[in-house]
C-alpha cells in the first residue's frame, strides 16, 4: 500500500489534507456538482411514487407501508413490481409533512445532501479499502491511505451516472440503500476495533448490527442486502489474509499442507461467515414471505434480452448489457432516462459487431482478475479483489443472473458499483504514474477528469429539472427508444401543443407498432380533433393487443358514443369496468350515455356509482343535479346538491347548480348566496352572472338583475338566452317608467 501511496504523491501533494479537511472537500464538491437540481421539479417516476402514492398522506395508516410497495400498491396484487422499500417511502412521508404538501424543493434538498453524505463516508471506506484495516492502542483507526482514499472519494462524488439518483427524487431508494450498505461495512470493520485483529476475536455486536444495518439498506433499495457478501469478501481477504493464489498452488500440486492453512481452521471467522449467511437468509426469507411468493410482472418491451428463446442470444445480450454499464462508468457522456423501447437493439448473432463490446469488457475482467488472484504482491492483490468485489457484487441483483428485471440498462443502479470502478481507476493512476515519468501529465489527467465530470454533473442536474429537458435530452442518445418519443408528446399535449404532440406520438407508435399506451393518448387527442375514424382504429388495435387495457376501451366508447355507435360503446364502456372494476371515470362516461339514450334511472345510478368510487367527482355530482333539475325532480335534485356540497365544499360549479335548483323551489335567498359565491370564485364566468340575473327578475329585484346581465353580456355578448331574458327586462321596466309618469 505504500507503493501506492508513494506513486500518487506527485499528483498529491505530500502535505494532504487531514481527515477532516479531505471529508469536508468531498462533501462541498459532492454538493456542489448536484445543487442546481435543488428547485426542479417532479420528473418521470417522481408523480408515480410520490405524487399519486396514497401512502404519503396523512389519512393512510403507517402501517400500510409494510404492506404496499414503493409505489402505493398492495404487494400481493397482481400488478404490483413488488419492489419492497418501506423505509424509502416513510422518507418521503417525512418529507411531505415537514413541507406541507408535495414542494419538490424539500425532497430534492434531502436528495443532495444524502450524496454528500456517502461521498464523505466514502472517504473512510476507501481508506479501509485501499490502506487495510489498523488501529492505535487507543482505539482510533488509521488511515495509512491518505491520497488514495482522497482521490477515489473525488472521482466518487463527481461522477455524472449519480445524477439519476440525486435529481431525481426516486433516485433516493438508491442513496439511502447506498447509505445504510456503506454504515454496514464501517460497522462490520469495528467488529475488530477492540481485538487488535487477534487471529480468531471480534465483537459480537458488531457484526449483528452490520447484519441488521444491511437488512435496512435492503429496505430501502433490494440490492443493499449485498453489502454482506461484501463483508464477507473483506473479512476473508483483509482479516482472515486468505491467499487465493497459494491455496490454487497447492490444490494444483496436491499439497497435503491445504488443510493446515490458517484461514480454514479460523473458528472466528467461520463463526462470522455463519452469522453472514444465516443473516442473510433470514432476510431474504421475511422479504420472500411479505412480498408474495409471485415474481413482478414484466413484459417484453421492459426487458426483450429475457424474453429471446435462445439462450446463447440471451447471454449474449446480457452480456453487452454488462458492457454498456462499464461504458456508463468509463464515459458517464451519454446517459438517458430510460433505455428500453428499442434503445438498444437485440443482438441476434455472433456476427453482429457489437460482440466486439462484449469480448473487451471480458477481456479487462479477466485481465483483473487474474492480476487479484496470480500478483505476488497482496497489496495489490488485496486492493484489485476489493474493487472488483465493490464493483460486481451490488450489481448482481441487477444482473438477470438470478431473476429477471425490469429494465435494459439504468444508470441508477450503478451508484454502488461504482464505487469499486471509482477505486480501481485510483489505483490504476497510481501503477500508471509509478511507470512514467510524466508525472504532471497524469495530474493533468486527473484534474480533467474531475473537471470535466464535475462539468457535466451540472448540465445533467439542469436536464433533471424539468421533464420537458430531460425527454429531450435523451431524443439524442436513443432516437430508437419508444418511450422517449412517447414521453416528449405527452409532455408537448399536456402544455396544450396537440400538434406536435401528435408527432411524437406517432413515431412511437412507428418504432413500436404494440405500445398501446401511445395509441390511447393518440387516440384521445384524435378523439377532441374530431378525427374520430383514426381514433376508433387505434383505440381497438390498442385493446386488441392489450384485451385488458381499461382506459383504451373507456376511451373506445367515448369515440363510438360520438359516432352514435350507442350499443358498441356500451358494451366497451362494460368492458373496461370488467377489467378494472373501481373505475369512477367509466361510470360517468356510462352514465353520459345513458343520459343521451334517456335512460335517465340507468344514468343515475351509474353517476352515483362514479360518486361512490369517488366521493370528489364533481362531473358526475354536477351531471345528477341537472338531469334530475331538467326532470322536474326538484326536491331529489336539492338532496343531491347538498350531499354533494358537504363532500366538496368549495366546487363552484356545485354551488351554481344547487343554486338554480333553490331558485326554481323560490329558495331566493339562499340560492342567491350560492351564486354569489361561485361568482367570487370564477367572477368571469359569463353564465354565473346570467344566471344570478334570472333569479333577480323572478325574485323582483330587477335592478340588480339589470345589473348582472349587462355584466353577462359584457363576458359573452353572444349569449342569446341572456340577451333575451335582457330584452324582457328592459321592456317590463321601461313599462314600469311609462306607468309613473
Amino acid at each position: 500500500m505504500a507503493e501506492l501511496e508513494a506513486s500518487l504523491d506527485d499528483i498529491i501533494p505530500s502535505s494532504v489534507l487531514p481527515p477532516f479537511w479531505a471529508k469536508l472537500v468531498v462533501g462541498f464538491v459532492s454538493l456542489v456538482c448536484f445543487a442546481r437540481s435543488y428547485d426542479g421539479d417532479f420528473v418521470f417516476d417522481d408523480s408515480e411514487a410520490i405524487i399519486n402514492n396514497k401512502d404519503l398522506r396523512a389519512e393512510t395508516p403507517l402501517g400500510d407501508l409494510w404492506h404496499h410497495d414503493f409505489w402505493g400498491s398492495r404487494l400481493t396484487s397482481n400488478t404490483s413490481h413488488k419492489s419492497y422499500r418501506p423505509l424509502t417511502v416513510l422518507t418521503f412521508r417525512i418529507n411531505y409533512y415537514l413541507s406541507g404538501g408535495f414542494h419538490p424543493v424539500s425532497f430534492h434538498v434531502v436528495n443532495i445532501l444524502l450524496h454528500g453524505g456517502i461521498s464523505v463516508l466514502m472517504v473512510d471506506v476507501f481508506s479501509v479499502l485501499f490502506g487495510g484495516l489498523h488501529y492505535t492502542s487507543k482505539g482510533r483507526r488509521l488511515n495509512l491511505a491518505p491520497r488514495s482514499s482522497l482521490l477515489a472519494a473525488l472521482l466518487f462524488a463527481v461522477h455524472p451516472v449519480h445524477t439519476e439518483c440525486v435529481a431525481g427524487v426516486v433516485g433516493r431508494a438508491d442513496l439511502l440503500g447506498a447509505l445504510f450498505f456503506l454504515l454496514s461495512f464501517l460497522g462490520y470493520c469495528k467488529a475488530f476495533k477492540e481485538t487488535g485483529n487477534k487471529e480468531g476475536t471480534h465483537s459480537t455486536f458488531w457484526v449483528l448490527l452490520s447484519i441488521i444495518l444491511g437488512a435496512m439498506a435492503m429496505l430501502c433499495k433490494e440490492q443493499g442486502i449485498t453489502v454482506l457478501g461484501l463483508n464477507a469478501i473483506f473479512d476473508i481477504l483483509v482479516i482472515g489474509k486468505l491467499n487465493v493464489l497459494e491455496i490454487v498452488q497447492k490444490v494444483l500440486h496436491k499439497d497435503k499442507s491445504l488443510e493446515n492453512i490458517g484461514v480454514l481452521r479460523n473458528g472466528g471467522l467461520l463463526f462470522r461467515m455463519t452469522l453472514l449467511a444465516l443473516g442473510a437468509a433470514g432476510v431474504l426469507y421475511m422479504r420472500w414471505k411479505i412480498m408474495g411468493t409471485g415474481p413482478p410482472a414484466f413484459t417484453e418491451v421492459d426487458n426483450p434480452a429475457s424474453f429471446a428463446d435462445s439462450m446463447l442470444v440471451r447471454a449474449i445480450n446480457y452480456n453487452y448489457y454488462y458492457s454498456l454499464n462499464a461504458w456508463l462508468l468509463l464515459c458517464p457522456w451519454w446517459l438517458c432516462f430510460d433505455w428500453s423501447m428499442g434503445c438498444i437493439p437485440l443482438i441476434k448473432s455472433v456476427g453482429d459487431w457489437r460482440v466486439i463490446a462484449l469480448a473487451a469488457l471480458w477481456f479487462c475482467l479477466i485481465g483483473l482478475i487474474c492480476q487479484a488472484l496470480c500478483s505476488e504482491d497482496s497489496h495489490k492483490r488485496r486492493v484489485l479483489t476489493l474493487g472488483l468485489g465493490f464493483l460486481i457484487i451490488p450489481f448482481l441483483p441487477a444482473s438477470n443472473l438470478f431473476f429477471r428485471v425490469g429494465f435494459v440498462v439504468a444508470e441508477r443502479v450503478l451508484y454502488l458499483p461504482s464505487a469499486g470502478y471509482c477505486m480501481l481507476l485510483t489505483f490504476g493512476f497510481g501503477a500508471l504514474s509509478k511507470h512514467t515519468k510524466k508525472k504532471k501529465l497524469i495530474a493533468a489527467l486527473i484534474l480533467g477528469i474531475l473537471f470535466l465530470n464535475t462539468l457535466r454533473c451540472m448540465t445533467r442536474s439542469g436536464e433533471w429539472r424539468s421533464e420537458e429537458q430531460l425527454f429531450r435530452s435523451a431524443l439524442s442518445v436513443c432516437p430508437l427508444n419508444a418511450k422517449v418519443h412517447y414521453n416528449v408528446g405527452k409532455n408537448l399535449a399536456d402544455k396544450g401543443n396537440q400538434t406536435a404532440a401528435i408527432r411524437y406520438y406517432r413515431e412511437a407508435v412507428r418504432l413500436n407498432p404494440k405500445y398501446v399506451h401511445a395509441m390511447n393518448n393518440l387516440g384521445n387527442i384524435l378523439k377532441e380533433r374530431n378525427e374520430l375514424q383514426e381514433a376508433e382504429e387505434l383505440l381497438s388495435l390498442a385493446v386488441q393487443i392489450q384485451p385488458d387495457f381499461a382506459a383504451a376501451w373507456m376511451n373506445l366508447g367515448i369515440v363510438q358514443n360520438s359516432l352514435k355507435r350507442f350499443e358498441a360503446a356500451e358494451q366497451s364502456y362494460r368492458t373496461a369496468i370488467k377489467h378494472r372494476r373501481k373505475y369512477p371515470d367509466c361510470y360517468y362516461n356510462l352514465g353520459r350515455l345513458y343520459a343521451d339514450l334517456n335512460r335517465h334511472v340507468d344514468a343515475l345510478n351509474a353517476w352515483r356509482n362514479a360518486t361512490v368510487l369517488k366521493p370528489e367527482h364533481s362531473l358526475a355530482w354536477n351531471n345528477m343535479i341537472i338531469l334530475l333539475d331538467n326532470t322536474g325532480n326538484l326536491a331529489q335534485a336539492e338532496a343531491v346538491g347538498r350531499e354533494a356540497l358537504e363532500l366538496i365544499p368549495n366546487d363552484h360549479s356545485l354551488m351554481f347548480s344547487l343554486a338554480n335548483v333553490l331558485g326554481k323551489s323560490q329558495k331566493y335567498k339562499e340560492s342567491e348566496t350560492l351564486f354569489l359565491k361561485a361568482i367570487k370564485a370564477h367572477p368571469n364566468t359569463a353564465s354565473y352572472h346570467g344566471n344570478l340575473a334570472v333569479l333577480y327578475h323572478r325574485w323582483g329585484h330587477l335592478d340588480l338583475a339589470k345589473k348582472h346581465y349587462e355584466i353577462s353580456l359584457q363576458l359573452d355578448p353572444t349569449a342569446l338566452g341572456t340577451k333575451e331574458n335582457y330584452g324582457l327586462l328592459r321592456r317590463k321596466l321601461e313599462q314600469m317608467q311609462k306607468k309613473d309618469v
